[in-house]
């Protein structure tokens, strides 16, 4: 992810592995994100994604879960 300082500017999501429906579930600020990220159970956090304005990362990558 190459943007990584905390005020940077992202979108929180869910991506359904069966239906590959994506979810947003929050629209804020990095360290916002991450928080929300780390309080969701762990079978969902498998599916969570943050996007920036160049990249895209899978939440457990990032952490490296």
């Amino acid at each position: 992810m190459r943007t990584t300082f905390d005020d940077a500017a992202v979108r929180l999501y869910h991506l359904d592995g069966e239906s590959g429906e994506a979810t947003t579930l929050l629209y804020g600020t990095l360290a916002e994100a991450l928080a929300h990220a780390a309080a969701q159970q762990e079978d969902t956090q498998a599916g969570l994604f943050l996007q920036t304005s160049n990249d895209v990362v899978a939440y457990l990558d990032l952490i490296g879960g």
